[in-house]
């Protein structure tokens, strides 16, 4: 048996054999919120971050190294 369904057989006995209220209700707020998105981008930041997946593909951006030697230089003055 693979480690999943081991798992899973072993939570169904525990979720089938438990009578603490508390103990169900946090699993049924696990599964409920693991259905759910965990966060929904507003229409700015999904515009925002369609604007940079553009500008990514037309080149217009600046590798990490770049960046460091350029804050580097600005450091300096």
């Amino acid at each position: 048996m693979d480690m999943t369904a081991q798992i899973k057989k072993n939570l169904i006995s525990r979720i089938k054999d438990s009578k603490d209220l508390n103990f169900l209700n946090a699993l049924q707020t696990i599964f409920d919120s693991s259905e759910q998105a965990l966060y929904q981008l507003s229409a700015e930041e999904q515009s925002s971050i369609e604007t940079g997946r553009s500008e990514i593909k037309e080149g217009k951006f600046h590798n990490n190294d770049e960046i460091i030697s350029e804050m580097r230089e600005w450091l300096k003055k």
